[in-house]
């Protein structure tokens, strides 16, 4: 008989920053192996899904800034336990938009980050699903011409008020 295989849920932030009219997603590196990863964590006591997803943020890439109540999608993969032993998990992906990135945090020598375009992220993560939620994510938040000529004459309207 096959033992029975564990499901977990964790939360993940997908930092983002508009540069321009190109969105940026911050990639940081896993602690064991290495590999390109967005924040996420297991869920918090007394917090909501998606203020556990902004704690992961600030502790294992140090940015801060507005996270979304409602996610972006999910995806799966093999999490390896400290025990070494290995569970399935979904992890639910809130938009987080980076307002501020700290010198210094948590985890921050434990692991490298930075910057990317949206698809050249989406080429470095290893599951199948986030690539796509980051690539759908790019191209839903690349504001257009029009929106970002808006976005400057009210800006210019505001400064003038």
């Amino acid at each position: 008989m096959k033992p029975l295989k564990a499901t977990g849920i964790q939360y993940a932030a997908l930092p983002y920053r508009l540069v321009g009219r190109q969105v940026q997603i911050l990639l940081i590196t896993s602690r064991g192996v290495g590999r390109w990863v967005i924040p996420k964590g297991w869920p918090m006591p007394g917090l909501k899904p998606q203020d556990a997803a902004a704690m992961e943020a600030a502790e294992e890439a140090g940015v801060v800034g507005e996270i979304e109540a409602h996610p972006l999608g999910s995806y799966h993969y093999q999490k390896r336990l400290k025990s070494g032993r290995e569970v399935a998990a979904q992890v639910i992906v809130f938009p987080f938009h980076v307002t501020f990135q700290a010198e210094a945090w948590k985890e921050q020598g434990q692991r490298a980050h930075q910057w990317f375009p949206c698809a050249r992220a989406a080429q470095l993560v290893a599951e199948p699903a986030l690539r796509r939620l980051i690539r759908d994510f790019g191209v839903a938040r690349t504001p257009t011409l029009l929106a970002q000529g808006l976005r400057t004459y009210r800006n210019w309207r505001l400064a003038r008020a």
